[in-house]
């Protein structure tokens, strides 16, 4: 007889298609339309004037890319931040490059070439004072005969440290006039305290700051010079001329550019051992007026503090008014002489509290003295 055989159904696998469908399954994207933020055009272009080789202008506040600036000259754009002129604290540099020399001083920017001078312009503006100047001289000297013996390039470098040191010059005679009259008006009045006023401590602080400045600005065109005359290599580079002509100088002969930059860091020098002389008359001025406030306070501090012991010694003889003003029998009314004790009592305490604080005083400025 056969038995039934009983088979156990299998179990459906469980489905782990809903967690794919919520976990794993990634949403469509929607295709969007990707706008292109603005470009500011003044970023990528520079404003500049070129000049030939005769000081006669070939381009006059004339706009070209950056990157077709570069291709022109073989500079790289890491260059142009040197004369990057919508910053107003680049320090003050002199790039010499394999085709060219970029100098940054002052208010001068400009790319030199052995045949050509680029002034940069900040972009929208028109050429200032300074440069206007600078143009003047360097066409001067491209037409003068004396300078005939020397390269193009370095006739352009020597006008532009000329119109450097002028502005410098100018500058410091600006400054020195106030500075000398302001600084004479406190030396020469007998009682200081009397030209110690608002104006005056107002007038003192301003002139102060332009000169730290002015010495910052000064100094930094200093040791840039300074620093290319440490590098012979670079010296050499900068005979554009002779590297143009198939001639480039070695890295030892490089004396008229060597005498050249001297003779103007001298002059930069001097101005800035002007401005330093000027300063340090500032400071011992500032010294002096400050020295006159401390002394005024002192003197108020001191009267302020005799005050307090006055009406600290008014305070205890007020109080035995206070206890013998209460309304309470103290049969001191009949008494002829209670007045006359009181009061001895009361101006004798007041004394007392007065000369020990007195001397508690004169005790404490002996230690700190």
């Amino acid at each position: 007889m056969l038995l039934p055989i009983f088979v156990r159904p299998l179990r459906r696998p469980f489905s782990t298609s809903f967690f794919i469908s919520k976990r794993f399954i990634r949403p469509s994207i929607i295709p969007t339309r990707i706008t292109p933020l603005p470009t500011n055009t003044a970023d990528l272009k520079l404003r500049c004037t070129e000049f030939d080789q005769q000081g006669l202008v070939k381009t006059t506040a004339g706009d070209i890319r950056k990157s077709e600036f570069c291709q022109q000259h073989s500079l790289l754009p890491r260059d142009l931040r040197t004369i990057d002129t919508r910053s107003l604290n680049q320090k003050p540099t002199i790039l010499v490059r394999s085709e060219a020399i970029l100098i940054n001083m002052a208010h001068m920017r400009a790319l030199l070439k052995s045949d050509m001078v680029v002034l940069f312009d900040t972009f929208g503006s028109t050429d200032s004072y300074n440069q206007s100047i600078f143009v003047r001289d360097l066409q001067e000297r491209l037409h003068s005969p004396n300078d005939d013996q020397l390269p193009f390039e370095f006739k352009a470098l020597e006008a532009i440290l000329i119109s450097v040191t002028s502005s410098m010059q100018s500058e410091l005679e600006a400054l020195e006039g106030p500075v000398n009259r302001l600084l004479g008006d406190l030396e020469g009045l007998v009682d200081i305290e009397e030209s110690v006023n608002q104006e005056r401590l107002r007038d003192l602080l301003q002139l102060s700051k332009k000169l730290s400045k002015f010495e910052h600005d000064v100094s930094s065109i200093r040791d840039s010079i300074d620093e290319l005359l440490e590098y012979d290599d670079d010296l050499a580079a900068m005979y554009l001329t002779a590297k143009r002509s198939g001639h480039p100088r070695d890295a030892s002969d490089h004396e008229e550019v060597e005498l050249l930059l001297e003779a103007y860091l001298k002059q930069t020098e001097e101005i800035a051992n002007e401005t330093s002389r000027l300063i340090s008359n500032m400071k011992s001025t500032e010294d002096v007026v400050q020295l006159t406030l401390d002394l005024s306070r002192n003197s108020l501090m001191w009267f302020d503090i005799r005050l307090t012991m006055v009406t600290l010694s008014a305070s205890v003889i007020s109080v035995y008014g206070a206890l013998f003003g209460m309304n309470f029998k103290n049969y001191f009314e009949q008494d002829p002489y209670a007045f006359g004790l009181v009061s001895g009592m009361a101006l004798l305490s007041g004394a007392g509290a007065f000369f020990v604080t007195l001397r508690k005083l004169k005790t404490l400025a002996r230690i700190k003295s």
